[in-house]
């Protein structure tokens, strides 16, 4: 498995990386760089997407995002640049 772009570590983030899926993803976004990345802004004022939890279509704009309908948790990795590569927890999933 790749490394963080950034800093070149899986471990340094736990055992997912930038390219891992569901909620490992989602964890690793919302952890690394002690959760830097998480509340920053994506370039482009965000992504249009649709819920993969309750299906409510909102705009993702930062790297960590909460679906405004159901509180579902969506990330994507910074490294990845469309709206495809949104991860979603799961259903009832709580990060903080």
């Amino acid at each position: 498995m790749k490394g963080c772009p950034s800093c070149g570590s899986v471990d340094k983030h736990g055992s997912g990386g930038p390219f891992t899926t569901g909620r490992e993803l989602v964890e690793f976004v919302y952890n690394a760089h002690e959760g830097t990345i998480r509340d920053k802004l994506i370039e482009g004022g965000g992504y249009e997407t649709v819920c993969q939890g309750c299906g409510a279509a909102f705009t993702m704009k930062t790297h960590v995002s909460r679906c405004p309908e159901c509180g579902g948790v969506h990330a994507i990795a910074p490294i990845h640049k469309s709206a495809e590569h949104i991860q979603f927890a799961g259903k009832g999933v709580v990060i903080e």
